[in-house]
Order: structure tokens, then C-alpha cells, then sequence
């Protein structure tokens, strides 16, 4: 079978698959749920319901999400020609993992205790396995680019326990990771979506830092390399109204999201609507480079989708839980 021969079928796979997805109706009736214990009742009537039910009967919805997750990884990881479009995604918790593991030995170091409960199975590198070397050392073998990060990180911890020093340096270490991945496939819309969430970080970052007082020579190192927008030209909009960053980056095609968010005199609002444009712009950008003939882009195109359906079922069970149910209808992302 030819690698567009294996596209094709990997695109029928995943358009059976999106049947599982749930659709508008679903998440409303979750919405208009009374309480947690409702909401979970109409996620057991969905593709969901055996990963509740293997979950405590139900109750422990995050183990359920993660499983659920998992499953759908490994499913998709079983058909697909090139594995690298699974890993892209789950590589986001690899890198989670480490900042976990490194954490836990400081602490134990210093007489604390660990918390290896926060690793996550999601991902692509086995967690037993990463115990396992950065408890004994044995960084050479990580891979990610994490051999050389790893020691680093530990490096950097001794000269001045700077935690934030060593997530900065780990977080550039994902997205050069997530974009090596990306090139290596060279497949045109993987690579231009791993860019252009680049710059989707970048900006959010930089919108982060504003609030907080930074100006561009403090803020630079904070953003990430291989966006389309360069990094440097972006860090000067720190100074200017964020009103006016659309025009600067009128050439991408971020300007447009950016455009179309409604500058707020608070800052928390104005961060979580460009959270909501950029991860929704993500989607609908896969979507839209799967339009024609079966493509690698569909694979990756149903994964965002399927993490983005997660994170809207989590945030409608922890506003149900905390009862609190004021701002989730406003941070809920399309899922395409």
C-alpha cells in the first residue's frame, strides 16, 4: 500500500470515528445539567461511558477523561502511516512529565516528598521508563531532545533554584521538539500548524508579561523560536495597546484573529478571549488544509478536535463540581 493509499484509509478510520464525537446537543444538555452528578449521567449516555464506568463508577471524571484520551492515542497510533502525528500532540505531556519528575527530585533533595500522582499516561514516552532514568541519571537515553535539556534543567537548578528558569527552558524544548517532528514529516499543513500555534503562544505569553509590567528585553526570552512571526519584532508590542497589535501583525494570519477580539479594561477577560481565538483559530486552520483529497491533516485535525471536546467536558464537570457555572459558557472553545 502507497503512503497516500494508507492516507486514504487512515481518513475513512477517521471518519468513522468522528460519530463518537459529541454533538452540540450533548454538551448542552451537560450545560443545563443540574448538578455534577446530572452532567456526568449524560456523558454515560455517549462514547464516553466506558471509561466511566472503569473509573470508580463514574465519579473520578478525570482518570475517565485521561483514559478516554489514551484510548484514542493508541487507536489512532495503530492505523496511522506516520506515527509523529500522534506524537506531536502527546508530546505536550512528555514534557509535563519531566517538569513533574525534575520538581519531585528537588523536593526530595530538600527533605520534601514526591509527587509522582501528577504524572499523566498521556504520554508518548512510557512514564516507567522516565522514572526510572532521571532517578538513576541516565539522561542520555531520553529522547525529545530531552538528553540534553534534562541536564540542563538539573544544571540550572544547582547555580540558583529557579524554577520558572528551568519550565522556560523545558517549554522552548517542546515546541523546537513539537517542530523538528512537524519537518521531519514534511507534510505542509503539520508544519504550518505547528508554527502558527508558535506564534499562538508567543502571543498569549506576551499578553501575559504586558499585564504584569514586562518590557521587550524582559520579555523576549520568554517567547518561542520558529513562529512565522519573529519573536524579537513581536516582543515590541509589549509597549504598544494590545488594540493595535492586529495591524502589526496584519501579515499573518493572526492579525485577523487578533482583530477580532474586543480589547477589555481587564486584563484577565482580554487573556482568556485570546485564549478562546487562538485555540479555536488552531482547529478551524487544520480544518480547513483537510478540505480535498485524504491528507496526513485529517489525522491531526480529529486529535484537536478530540482534545478540545475534553477540555470542554472538563471545564462543564469542574463548574458543576464547584458550582459555578458563571464564566463556562464563555470559556467553552469549538471543536469544529
Amino acid at each position: 500500500m502507497s503512503r497516500q493509499e494508507a492516507y486514504g484509509y487512515s481518513s475513512a478510520r477517521i471518519r468513522a470515528m468522528e460519530l463518537r464525537l459529541l454533538d452540540a446537543a450533548a454538551i448542552q444538555r451537560m450545560l443545563d445539567a443540574e448538578d455534577i452528578q446530572a452532567a456526568l449521567k449524560v456523558l454515560e449516555e455517549t462514547s464516553y461511558s466506558a471509561s466511566l464506568a472503569a473509573q470508580s463508577g463514574g465519579t473520578n471524571y478525570e482518570k475517565a477523561l485521561e483514559a478516554d484520551l489514551l484510548a484514542t492515542y493508541e487507536e489512532i497510533s495503530s492505523f496511522v502511516p506516520d506515527k509523529e502525528l500522534v506524537t506531536i500532540l502527546r508530546l505536550q505531556y512528555d514534557f509535563h512529565n519531566v517538569k513533574v519528575m525534575l520538581k519531585s527530585a528537588f523536593n526530595k533533595k530538600e527533605g520534601g516528598k514526591e509527587r509522582l500522582d501528577l504524572l499523566t499516561s498521556l504520554a508518548a514516552y512510557p512514564v516507567d521508563e522516565l522514572i526510572s532514568k532521571i532517578e538513576t541519571e541516565e539522561y542520555a537515553l531520553l529522547p525529545f531532545g530531552l538528553s540534553v535539556l534534562v541536564p540542563k534543567a538539573v544544571a540550572l537548578w544547582e547555580q540558583n533554584h529557579d524554577i520558572l528558569e528551568i519550565e522556560r527552558l523545558l517549554d522552548k524544548g517542546l515546541f523546537a521538539a513539537m517542530l523538528q517532528l512537524a519537518e521531519g514529516l514534511g507534510i505542509r499543513g503539520v508544519i504550518s500548524w505547528v508554527r502558527t500555534k508558535i506564534d499562538g503562544e508567543n502571543i498569549r505569553s506576551l499578553l501575559r508579561l504586558k499585564r504584569f509590567g514586562y518590557d521587550a528585553a524582559r520579555a523576549l526570552p520568554f517567547l518561542y523560536d520558529g513562529g512565522y512571526i519573529d519573536a524579537q519584532q513581536l516582543s515590541a508590542l509589549i509597549a504598544e495597546p494590545f488594540e493595535s497589535w492586529s495591524r502589526a501583525v496584519i501579515f499573518s494570519d493572526l492579525g485577523a484573529v487578533l482583530g477580532s477580539i474586543e480589547a477589555s479594561n481587564s486584563f484577565a477577560d482580554l487573556i482568556l478571549d485570546l485564549e478562546k481565538a487562538l485555540d479555536e483559530f488552531n482547529t478551524e486552520q487544520l480544518k480547513k488544509s483537510c478540505q480535498g483529497a485524504p491528507a496526513a491533516e485529517n489525522v491531526l485535525a480529529y486529535l484537536v478536535r478530540k482534545e478540545t471536546e475534553i477540555k470542554n467536558i472538563r471545564m462543564i464537570l469542574v463548574s458543576k463540581d464547584g458550582n459555578d457555572n458563571t464564566q463556562v459558557r464563555r470559556l467553552l472553545r469549538y471543536a469544529g
